[in-house]
């Protein structure tokens, strides 16, 4: 059994296939994405739909079942599910505001060898510009599967930024818009969401090992955002660091910084992701190591950060003393300046 106690040999596959036995409402649908349900047709019959490569026509479908009391379960390639058919997404589930649930394969580095045209680095900023659209990134399969019955349940379009990899975490109970804290700390505020989790897990235990206690936050969801995570952290940590593989236009690190904004907290934010650019092609080991997203190279990085931040602390401390040591010699003149009074 994993944190969120399930069966730790359960796949997506075995517990959608499990849903849809006990929920007739629900269909599952794929423009030619299989990978991760290829024995579900021969099990679900006509409740399985594969429409070919043809992702909007997939959308309109999933609206027009929507509207009659059906939940689709969509599935394709990421890039092609938020861009191709965005229009469709945005017009004909987001205003309408339907229950249909987008299950996009291979978001951010997982889409690994594939080069620009397959990279979703902006589909988390696509969909958080749909209205009432939830937006769930999950940091391994077992917390794919603890909460995929509430994203079902849930009345609302969400998307699923598919990741399904085993890690050794263990969460605490899912709920909609709601993070989970994984490292308490408050020399550094870390949060993440997604595939990159475990990664920056592993990043902040190296950092604890030398001396650094980090705060670790899995928002879990980047729609709805659980502002609370983000508050507490920053009134917690000296400094936030943001850690997505997703351009930071638009993401997690858009996500945190306009929550801060919001309700005026001032603390200096680190964000790592892709700064206008798609990552460098290759077995997804070796895009992490290049970009700086091993845990290794991770650990590294937040270490740099933290040493940037209190040099700049002590530079601006320094900078303050010395501008009161001015004030305190500007006055001391004027005080020999005025005349002695008799």
């Amino acid at each position: 059994m994993n944190g969120a106690g399930l069966d730790s040999a359960a796949t997506y596959e075995s517990t959608l296939d499990a849903m849809l036995a006990a929920d007739p409402r629900l269909l599952v649908l794929t423009a030619e994405n299989r990978a991760a349900i290829r024995n579900l047709p021969a099990r679900i019959g006509a409740r399985f739909i594969d429409v070919g490569i043809c992702e909007q026509t997939m959308i309109g479908m999933a609206a027009g079942l929507a509207l009659r009391g059906r939940v689709p379960v969509v599935h394709a390639l990421a890039t092609f599910l938020t861009l191709r058919a965005f229009e469709f997404i945005r017009t004909d589930v987001g205003i309408a505001g339907l229950p249909v649930k987008l299950v996009g394969g291979v978001p951010g580095f997982l889409s690994e060898a594939n080069g620009p045209t397959h990279q979703a680095i902006e589909d988390v900023a696509l969909m958080r510009t749909i209205p009432g659209m939830e937006i769930f990134c999950p940091a391994d399969n077992g917390e794919l599967l603890a909460g995929l019955p509430a994203v079902l349940a849930s009345p609302a379009p969400t998307y699923i930024r598919f990741n399904a990899r085993p890690s050794a975490l263990s969460h605490v109970p899912f709920a909609i818009g709601r993070a989970e804290v994984l490292s308490v700390g408050r020399d550094l505020g870390v949060i993440a969401a997604g595939f990159l989790v475990p990664y920056a897990a592993e990043a902040c235990a190296s950092l604890r090992r030398s001396g650094i206690a980090p705060r670790l936050v899995n928002l879990r969801m980047l729609a709805p955002v659980d502002e609370e995570a983000i508050l507490v952290a920053a009134e917690s940590c000296p400094l936030l660091v943001t850690v997505e593989d997703h351009l930071l236009v638009g993401g997690l690190y858009a996500a945190v910084t306009e929550v801060l904004q919001r309700h005026r907290i001032s603390v200096p934010v680190m964000p790592l992701g892709l700064d206008a650019r798609w990552f460098r092609p290759g077995r997804l080991a070796d895009v992490l190591e290049h970009e700086g997203f091993s845990a290794p190279r991770l650990a590294e990085r937040l270490r740099q950060a933290l040493q940037q931040h209190r040099g700049r602390v002590r530079v601006t401390v320094a900078r303050e003393r010395e501008r009161e040591r001015e004030s305190a010699r500007e006055g001391q003149h004027e005080g020999s300046d005025q005349w002695p009074t008799t």
